[in-house]
């Protein structure tokens, strides 16, 4: 029998002075969590849910047996683990804040806003810049569509796409993400000047890439997705989704571990609509606390995603602004590091009141005990 362990926090606290102290601070950000479930799982299956306060889980995690108590204390430790900022050129980005991640696509298809740059690099510098004014720490771009459905595309046009954005913005002094998912690409734009790689199929699709981001140094994203280099959609089938692909991403951590990538350069990324259905991204955002157990950095995407046009009476993406702010928001809540998102203005003003929040939480002194 195989038996697994998790710790999930399940009660989010707006300041350690509001629990007098009894809670830890989420992967060095402004979000404190004061209770937890300790959940074990044998193979496949939950056969316990324990809960308890921040003072009691370091005697609960003694009490567990050899092999699961240590998986539970690394856990432990992680969930209060802070992170080196992301070096990108001659930028350093903190992450003991909400950073906001600007979506540039330069491709026909993408689900959003598909052709609006492609081949039209002025528009696309355009669109990049006024991001970055309007607060993007950095700019994620891709050249193929991984939305469901999409063609594939030849590597020599994805870099032909990619490369002179690149190459612009890096002239400019931005900070630069590139969202691909072959090692000729990725190698391109690393050359072109890119500092970051996200990599949707974290690593699986191309052989190669792990190798190259060893060598280059640079901070990569690994992004949960069920399917195959064909399809990263398909196989979605889970026993619970959230154990599931804490657990998967775990695995593509250590992958990352064992091909040479430094610890402080790896970013995970649950993979919101990416082979799950309404209720399992849901789930997902639910529980987005637990992922800091796994030690990383993480990056939320849902940015005028369908689950915003399933829950807004089927919306189009480009009227799904709303929907999007709001659950940048919540990832915030949760302690994400980075959130991805088309509408730049409106989610870094939403950050700068939910920064003001916290900050007012954490200077009011009048919730300490006499």
């Amino acid at each position: 029998m195989t038996e697994t362990v998790y710790i999930r926090p399940i009660a989010l606290a707006e300041s350690p002075q509001s629990e007098e102290g009894a809670a830890i601070r989420l992967g060095g950000g402004l979000v404190w969590a004061s209770r937890f479930a300790l959940i074990r799982r044998a193979d496949g299956r939950v056969v316990s849910r324990d809960r308890f306060g921040a003072r009691d889980m370091p005697a609960a995690i003694a009490c567990l047996p050899d092999g699961l108590g240590e998986t539970a204390l690394a856990q432990w430790q992680d969930l209060a683990r802070s992170h080196a900022p992301l070096i990108c050129g001659p930028r350093i980005l903190r992450l003991d804040q909400p950073l906001v991640m600007g979506i540039l696509n330069v491709t026909p298809d993408s689900f959003s806003d598909g052709g609006k740059f492609l081949d039209k690099p002025e528009a696309a510098l355009d669109h990049a810049y006024a991001m970055l004014e309007a607060g993007a720490a950095l700019i994620d771009i891709g050249g193929e569509s991984t939305r469901p459905g999409s063609a594939a595309v030849w590597e020599g046009d994805e870099q032909r796409r990619v490369v002179p954005v690149i190459e612009h913005l890096a002239a400019a002094g931005a900070a630069i993400s590139i969202d691909s998912r072959r090692a000729s690409v990725i190698g391109a734009a690393l050359q072109a000047g890119a500092h970051i790689v996200n990599d949707v199929s974290a690593m699986r699709h191309d052989p190669r890439t792990a190798a190259l981001v060893a060598q280059s140094g640079v901070p990569v994203v690994l992004m949960h997705a069920p399917g195959d280099a064909s399809d990263l959609h398909a196989d979605g089938e889970y026993r619970d989704v959230v154990l599931d692909v804490f657990d998967a991403l775990r695995e593509r951590r250590d992958a990352a571990l064992a091909a040479g990538i430094d610890r402080d350069r790896i970013l995970l990324d649950p993979g919101i609509g990416f082979g799950k259905t309404l209720a399992q991204n849901l789930a997902l955002i639910n529980a987005l606390p637990m992922f800091h157990g796994l030690g990383q950095p993480i990056l939320f995407g849902a940015s005028r995603k369908r689950m915003v046009g399933a829950l807004a009476g089927e919306v189009p993406a480009h009227m799904r602004m709303p929907g999007s702010v709001m659950l940048a928001v919540r990832a915030a809540d949760a302690g994400a590091q980075v959130v991805r998102v088309h509408d730049v203005p409106e989610t870094v003003q939403a950050l700068h009141v939910w920064r003001g929040l916290r900050d007012a939480a954490l200077t009011d002194f009048s919730q300490l005990a006499d």
